[in-house]
């Protein structure tokens, strides 16, 4: 069985790295730190233009925290979804809960419109649902491509018992897409342990900044901050890695 490898990026250096070390899809966010917001449409604009091969969804998500949104955060991300499809992007990536813990339909039914006929995949705002059974049930009426999941858990190991049986329940009819924690050493076993058809990692490598002039006292965020004068990059040689060790 082929594997489909989905690569979470935060630049268009990230969608270059994934293309050329054979990756099949990239999940194209900003700030991967409070898990993966909206890119900027020139962002988009511009990873679109330097790949041809490989496939560019786009995560929808206004904020980090929570996935329960008010009406101006749900009108921003169906400007946004519409941006991207007008941009040419391949697919979006969405989320949205109400507070009891259940998929919100009516915002998901919005955004799914404003995407108008792109693929859709419902991101790891799945893994904070009260019942993925349920959820999973109605991810499927509403026509989503695909889910997102760690299983629940802190990693896609420790919930690979859940992605299996969620696999197993989806059939054909819904993409079970495992994430979280997958690294060149556990791919091969949350593959066989899941049953999954799509894998979804990121393969990120610090880099120092080019900075030569550097100021230590200023902070650009707030007291959880990280160093300044740091990069973590996608990387070829990483994808790479996970893809020859899933076999």
């Amino acid at each position: 069985m082929s594997l489909t490898y989905e690569i979470c990026i935060d630049s268009v250096a990230g969608a270059i790295a994934a293309e050329g070390a054979g990756a099949h899809r990239v999940e194209l966010c900003a700030a991967l730190f409070e898990g993966g917001l909206t890119p900027t449409l020139g962002t988009v604009r511009a990873a679109l233009a330097a790949v041809s091969s490989i496939k560019v969804n786009v995560i929808i998500r206004p904020r980090g925290g929570d996935f329960i949104y008010d009406e101006h955060e749900v009108a921003a991300m169906e400007h946004d979804a519409a941006l991207v499809r007008e941009a040419g992007a391949d697919g979006v990536v969405i989320g949205a809960l109400t507070p009891e813990g259940t998929i919100d339909r009516p915002v998901v039914e919005r955004l799914i419109a404003a995407a108008g006929g792109l693929p859709v995949t419902f991101h790891r705002a799945f893994d904070m649902t009260a019942d993925p059974f349920a959820a999973l049930e109605e991810l499927v009426e509403l026509g989503v491509d695909r889910v997102l999941t760690s299983g629940q858990d802190v990693s896609v190991l420790e919930g690979a018992p859940l992605i299996a049986e969620l696999v197993e329940r989806a059939g054909d009819r819904i993409i079970v897409m495992p994430g979280g924690g997958v690294t060149d050493r556990n791919v091969a076993r949350i593959v066989a342990a899941t049953g999954a058809r799509e894998i979804h990692f990121a393969a990120l490598s610090e880099e120092p900044s080019p900075a030569v002039h550097r100021n230590p006292y200023p902070f650009m965020g707030g007291e959880l901050r990280q160093p300044e004068y740091r990069r973590l990059v996608t990387t070829g040689a990483g994808v790479a890695s996970v893809i020859r060790a899933a076999g």
